[in-house]
């Protein structure tokens, strides 16, 4: 991002706040910085005389500020004013101003009121280089000015113009741009007919951005749209012709008008509209530039069309007819399940008409129930930006199985999680994917994969794509209780439900065990992904072996007891309250009496592996953790594993950008090969150890030190990829990559999932 975007923004900013302080604030505030936003971009790009609105300011105000406002007030006037239609009497230097139209300045808004601190303010604004301004990013940025609270993250949740281009290229530019370099291969018999054609059909293309906020996607798309056209031009007239010098104004057919979006908000709608005001005049002076002519298309006659609407209470076809649409684009926005407010739950809610679970669901899977629902019976294509948890998870299942069993809707590219990127300060922490869809298949679709979250994609072309954004078969993978293979049983570790009165840091329980030396035996080792992961020792009282006449020999733990029944007897939730009856226990246990492997149910996703290991049953599992009781070195082997870790993270669940591993997704639906020799299993468990052994070659180091990948040692790297062979093995053959891996062990659920239906009729 050019660093003039945020200097600019920041500029606007501080006007912005003085504007407020005076009292001139919401509707009045933001259309009034619109319009200054419009003339400062017009002084540097020819639209204005120019520098003649900076002029104007110096020239014909007071330093003061105190007529200020006034004269910006005759400015706008005059921009919405015919000069047929202007007073004889006008200042001259004020009527050199062109009508603009296009309804930005046709309001009639309250004077403002300016002091010489404010009028310096505009003037910096004014000395900035507007011509550099990127309308796309600084639209988004521009917004976050009239929000104190997200300033300091200023432009942090913009579309970035790289990320929009991963959308619109396999949407339909690439498309286009092959189309156009096939005709131009053409005999020059039919090359000029067929172009013409292409180029009538550039013009008739319509796109809708159903959340389109500051219009970052319409702006880049139609920016993109009139480069193509003028590749067109040039095929038709430079080359053919030789000829330079053209009234290009004539032929230009490609308009803003094509361009629809929803925005629930005025303030980024109105950016919206500027914002592709100002960049369709910047592509008329490229326009020019080419073809040997100065290009405006002033006054404004065309416009977009953008809807001050809630996307769920208007009826899209009202906005623009499906019949006549051809593309669907966007970023919809990225809330989760658990922080939408009412109002959006509701609207979720109502848009998925109650179905089952659809509370679990992102609030973005709105956009894309509705959307499936609008294309019905269309050829339209769409490209959404969304958060990746809504293909992992239980949101695969729950959203997808609705939008391909019921909507028939058809993934035709897709770009594979990536983390969400732009050049801004403060920037945002989400995991993304890009999905396109219809109700048609491609015959070629494009799946881009990521090896590594901030890297560049590879992209590969498959013949189908699911909704795990993987080449196979479109597989729900449901919440299950038990496994698909014959594993041993992976449960939650056990929940205080304490209210922490049962729980100590080692120098807590060395002061407890000072106060009350008999507690000793029932004070234990406490194992939560937290100290597991990053070596930290914890302590808890654990009563549940702990005779009565015991306890009540100790006071300081009877203190305790009783301190956990009050807090759960004042718990609003009545599951709670009921376990006030035995306080002297753990909200739930699930502890074995043998040894047991552990699997944070939270990791980093920066690891290539989630640290799990063994522990014998003095050590209690935290419910931040999930057990396998009585698992053995080969299940160790396996779930430490390549194999498995692809598995999980295509399938998992996310907290924030981090991987939520779960027993009823990732573990039991976790296909495990059935065809391993006894040679080979025992080869695996040695490999298995060969893992823990080389982790206590660095007792100092933490397993989060040991799987960090900046530091994790070359013993240990070797020693999982030993352990990584020998797994693929298990599988009969090897891999290319993680989404080669995932595409196997998909055939292979489907396989297994399929043979136990079978046995179920069979019984």
């Amino acid at each position: 991002m050019n660093a003039v975007n945020v200097e600019a923004a920041e500029r606007m900013a501080k006007l912005h706040d003085a504007l407020r302080a005076t009292g001139y604030s919401g509707h009045q505030l933001e259309v009034y910085l619109v319009r200054l936003l419009f003339c400062l971009f017009s002084d540097d790009t020819d639209i204005f005389e120019p520098g003649s609105f900076q002029k104007y300011i110096v020239q014909r105000t007071n330093p003061d500020g105190s007529d200020l406002a006034l004269h910006i007030g005759k400015i706008f006037e005059t921009l919405n004013k015919p000069p047929e239609k202007r007073l004889k009497t006008i200042d001259e230097q004020l009527n050199k101003f062109p009508l603009i139209n296009g309804g930005l300045f046709e309001e009639q808004l309250e004077t403002a009121d300016f002091d010489s601190t404010m009028r310096n303010a505009l003037l910096d604004c004014c000395d900035l280089d507007w011509s550099k301004i990127s309308p796309a990013i600084f639209g988004a940025m521009f917004q976050s000015v009239m929000n104190i609270d997200e300033r300091h993250n200023l432009g942090a949740h913009y579309t970035s113009e790289e990320n929009i281009l991963k959308v619109i290229h396999p949407l339909f530019l690439d498309t286009l741009w092959d189309e156009f370099d096939r005709i131009c291969r053409l005999k020059s018999s039919i090359r000029q007919k067929r172009l013409n054609e292409f180029h009538d059909k550039l013009s008739s293309l319509k796109f809708l951005d159903p959340a389109c906020g500051c219009g970052n996607f319409l702006v880049i798309a139609y920016r993109e749209l009139r480069i193509l056209e003028l590749a067109v031009l040039e095929e038709l007239f430079i080359k053919k012709n030789k000829q330079k010098v053209l009234d290009i104004s004539q032929y230009i057919k490609v308009s803003i008008d094509q361009f629809y979006g929803i925005e629930i908000e005025e303030f980024p709608g109105q950016i919206a509209l500027t914002a592709l005001w100002l960049t369709d005049h910047q592509m008329n002076l490229v326009a020019g530039a080419r073809f040997g002519q100065y290009f405006v298309r002033i006054p404004l006659n065309v416009s977009a069309s953008i809807h001050f609407a809630n996307t769920f209470d208007v009826s899209w076809e009202n906005v623009v007819s499906k019949k006549e649409l051809h593309y669907i684009l966007g970023n919809p926005p990225f809330l989760g399940a658990r922080v939408m407010n009412e109002r959006q739950k509701k609207e979720l809610v109502k848009e998925f008409g109650g179905m089952k679970n659809c509370n679990n669901l992102d609030y973005v899977t709105a956009w894309y129930r509705k959307t499936a629902q609008y294309i019905q019976g269309t050829q339209i294509e769409v490209g959404f930006v969304s958060t990746n948890s809504i293909c992992q998870g239980s949101q695969a299942f729950i959203l997808w199985r609705e939008l391909m069993s019921r909507f028939g809707i058809k993934i035709n590219f897709a770009h594979q999680t990536f983390k969400w990127s732009n050049e801004a300060r403060g920037n945002a922490m989400v995991c993304c994917v890009i999905i396109g869809f219809s109700l048609f298949e491609r015959k070629e679709k494009r799946l881009f994969l990521y090896n590594d979250l901030r890297g560049k994609a590879k992209e590969v072309n498959v013949k189908r794509i699911n909704n795990y954004l993987i080449d196979a078969e479109d597989i729900f993978l449901e919440n299950r209780k038990t496994p698909i293979c014959e594993v041993p049983k992976m449960v939650f570790g056990n929940m205080p439900n304490d209210g922490g009165n049962f729980l100590f840091t080692e120098e807590e329980k060395d002061k407890f065990l000072a106060k009350e030396p008999q507690a000793e035996p029932y004070i234990k080792p406490l194992v939560s992904a937290d100290e597991f992961i990053n070596g930290k020792k914890r302590y808890c009282l654990w009563l549940a072996d702990a005779a009565p006449d015991e306890l009540k020999k100790m006071p300081y733990i009877l203190k305790r007891i009783e301190a956990v029944k009050k807090m759960r007897q004042q718990s609003p939730r009545r599951a709670t309250q009921l376990l006030a009856d035995q306080p002297a226990l753990f909200g739930e246990i699930r502890q074995p009496n043998s040894h047991y492997l552990l699997i944070p149910r939270v990791s980093s996703e920066r690891r290539k592996f989630i640290p799990i290991g063994f522990f014998d049953s003095h050590f209690i599992a935290g419910d931040t953790c999930m057990i396998i009781p009585d698992a053995s070195l080969y299940h160790f082997g396996i779930l430490t594993s390549t194999m498995h870790m692809a598995w999980m993270r295509y399938v998992c669940g996310r907290l924030e950008i981090d991987y939520r591993y779960s027993a009823s997704i990732v573990y039991n639906n976790f296909p495990w090969s059935d065809n391993v020799t006894a040679t080979l299993k025992k080869q695996i468990e040695s490999a298995a150890q060969k893992v823990l052994d080389v982790r206590t070659r660095f007792p100092k180091s933490s397993l989060a030190d040991l799987y960090d990948p900046l530091t994790m040692p070359q013993e240990l790297a070797k020693a999982h990829q030993t352990l990584d062979k020998l797994a693929e093995r298990a599988y009969g053959r090897s891999f290319v990559d993680d989404s080669d891996r995932v595409s196997f062990l998909f055939e292979r659920y489907q396989q297994i999932t399929s043979g136990l239906l079978t046995k179920k009729k069979n019984k």
